[in-house]
């Protein structure tokens, strides 16, 4: 005997599943986020903290923006984790980096 399970109970299932993907890409993309803020100053020491003082609305605005690409990242490779985080990440340092640079004028 064949055990039947509706369709409607599938449809909830799958639901369920799908509910849960946006939010680890949006993690993803906030620690990306915090991943590249740190970069120029690794990179060029505290003299960056002057930059920043007169370029933080720029930089601020990135912020929605890093989060809303981990979240379409995450919800494009349907939630797998480990290429979500790497394709964010690179994403958003290579955004970061593009303002960073426009901005600085290099």
């Amino acid at each position: 005997m064949h055990n039947v399970t509706p369709l409607l109970a599938r449809k909830e299932d799958r639901e369920r599943e799908e509910s849960a993907w946006p939010f680890p890409g949006g993690l993803a993309g906030f620690a990306s986020w915090w991943i590249a803020l740190a970069i120029p100053f690794i990179l060029y020491g505290s003299n960056t903290l002057f930059f920043f003082l007169y370029t933080w609305p720029f930089f601020l605005a990135l912020l929605p923006v890093s989060v809303l690409v981990g979240i379409a990242t995450s919800v494009l490779l349907r939630g797998h984790l480990l290429l979500t985080l790497l394709l964010t990440a690179l994403s958003v340092i290579c955004l970061f980096w593009l303002l960073f640079s426009l901005l600085t004028g290099w």
